[in-house]
């Protein structure tokens, strides 16, 4: 035994031996900065000459913040949690790093924090990569031409202002008059898309949240969905890496030719977060306190947006960042910012929201700036002059509200402008296949429903899935997998409707049948 124990202290002692001879001797420098002052989740660093922007600090007890400004004797750092426990005096280390956030399929299905740890209780997150928060655009020669469409499900979308993938398209309006509701149900309709989907939650009430991931579990597919949330209650800087966090999460399906939906809720809030920020790390405000680069940090993020050309894959990651206006005023420095960097706007009115009309999307303000391009072929063919009559129907509404009787051809543009009017209005979390929303309009610009009340245009919608899928299941097939609207299917689906329509107005002898 003392043998053994000789032999393996010698070999102990060789190791050591060695393990010191490879040590490299001398001394070792490393840069430590100080905290001078912190309130409200922004800490004033003084040292660390050699700190980059955007570089992940470390703190004394662990806490992480990255460096949003580099100024001449200090750096203003915004800690991205445990703000409190930081005081002034603590040491702050750089990490020669920026801040990263896991990606891959693990996080489909779950509930986040921008760095991507796990809200929802179903354990940790395994993560095999991760990802910088801020990625470069894709370049001119790296893009593909928008063509392909995202139905929304939500007529008055696909119909009048198509959306296509790639595409950066705002939802504007007044507080609490149906935004996230409209980009919560393009989430739900993606159920039986390939198009994966990304929603940011940036400064909302904890409750608003709870609501938006009950709608998805409920009617959509949540297992191929990400949620981030930075509450209200989170600090600044979560608040303001989260969306830069959600397209990073969700280039990585775009960059391996998926394609991906991110929604943005909203950045208004956001882009009060910046203020916050830039006032508490001593910068230059301009246009309503905002600091001048307000429209550069929106820009860089919304540009990360596109449809990838086919050597790169043919992926496409499509934005619908939301904004909120005060009184309907377009005119504020960050919606004009917005709108300017979009591809188009969906603007929503208070005063439709309160006349019932939901949801309540302004078309004389609305628009699309890709056009109809993107508009599946099948909408396309049946839509023809939908939105030239209901914007002559919206005008000739306004004027005959002075009196008068107007002459047959008004009258017959105002009873059908009613009801297309009617067909748009649809309840939430209800989206309409692609087949659906061709047989509507079509059973609107046919003139099958203007012999209607608008009561009964209503039920009309409402049975119209099951209508089709009895009497036209065959048309309803070529439409949702082809995308088309052939003769045959048209006559078809019209036969359909006509049946569908007499069944509904038979039981009601108020109401006078005339021929379609």
């Amino acid at each position: 035994m003392p043998g053994a124990l000789e032999t393996t202290a010698d070999a102990w002692l060789a190791s050591a031996m060695q393990k010191v001879e490879v040590t490299p001797l001398g001394p070792q420098a490393e840069q430590i900065g100080h905290v001078q002052a912190i309130s409200d989740g922004v800490a004033i660093v003084s040292g660390l000459p050699q700190a980059r922007l955007d570089e992940l600090l470390r703190f004394d007890h662990g806490q992480f913040g990255f460096a949003q400004v580099l100024e001449r004797d200090h750096i203003g750092c915004v800690l991205l949690d445990g703000a409190d426990e930081v005081q002034a005096g603590d040491t702050v280390h750089g990490t020669g790093d920026v801040v990263r956030v896991p990606t891959g399929m693990a996080l489909l299905g779950r509930v986040v924090d921008p760095l991507g740890r796990p809200l929802d209780g179903k354990g940790p997150i395994v993560s095999d990569a991760s990802e910088p928060i801020e990625r470069a655009a894709p370049g001119i020669v790296e893009r593909e031409r928008v063509t392909q469409p995202v139905q929304t499900g939500l007529l008055v979308i696909d119909t009048l202002f198509a959306l296509g993938r790639g595409q950066r398209e705002l939802i504007i309006g007044d507080r609490a008059i149906g935004k996230t509701t409209i980009a919560i149900d393009a989430i739900i309709n993606q159920k039986h898309s390939d198009i994966i989907c990304v929603y940011v939650a940036v400064g909302q009430k904890s409750a608003s949240v709870r609501r938006a991931i009950d709608a998805i579990a409920a009617h959509g597919a949540p297992e191929r969905c990400i949620v981030v949330v930075a509450p209200a209650s989170s600090t600044p800087g979560l608040q303001w890496i989260a969306p830069f966090s959600g397209f990073t999460m969700a280039e990585y399906f775009r960059d391996r030719g998926q394609h991906a939906l991110v929604v943005i809720d909203d950045l208004s809030k956001h882009a009060v977060s910046h203020r916050e920020i830039a006032l508490l790390t001593r910068q230059s405000p301009g246009r309503e306190a905002y600091p001048g680069d307000v429209f550069y940090v929106h820009a860089r993020l919304l540009e990360r947006a596109a449809k990838l050309s086919k050597a790169k894959g043919g992926g496409s990651l499509t934005a619908l960042p939301i904004a909120e206006t005060d009184a309907g005023n377009l005119s504020a420095y960050i919606p004009t910012n917005l709108i300017s960097i979009t591809d188009g706007q969906i603007v929503l009115s208070g005063r439709l929201f309160d006349e019932g009309l939901k949801p309540a999307v302004d078309v004389g303000v609305s628009v699309s700036r890709v056009g109809g391009k993107t508009q599946a072929a099948a909408l396309r063919q049946a839509a023809q002059t939908l939105r030239l009559d209901y914007a002559q129907f919206l005008e000739l509404e306004i004027f005959t509200r002075f009196g008068g009787m107007p002459d047959t051809r008004v009258r017959q543009q105002l009873t059908r402008g009613a009801r297309i009017r009617a067909i748009l209005g649809q309840p939430q979390h209800a989206p309409l296949r692609l087949a659906e929303e061709v047989a509507l309009v079509l059973a609107v610009q046919s003139g099958l429903l203007d012999g209607m009340d608008l009561p009964l245009v209503e039920a009309f919608r409402h049975g119209l899935g099951a209508a089709l899928d009895s009497g036209a299941a065959d048309a309803v097939r070529a439409i949702q997998e082809q995308g088309t609207l052939s003769e045959t299917t048209r006559q078809s689906l019209l036969e359909a409707l006509r049946q569908y329509r007499l069944a509904l107005v038979a039981p009601n002898a108020a109401v006078r049948v005339e021929p379609a």
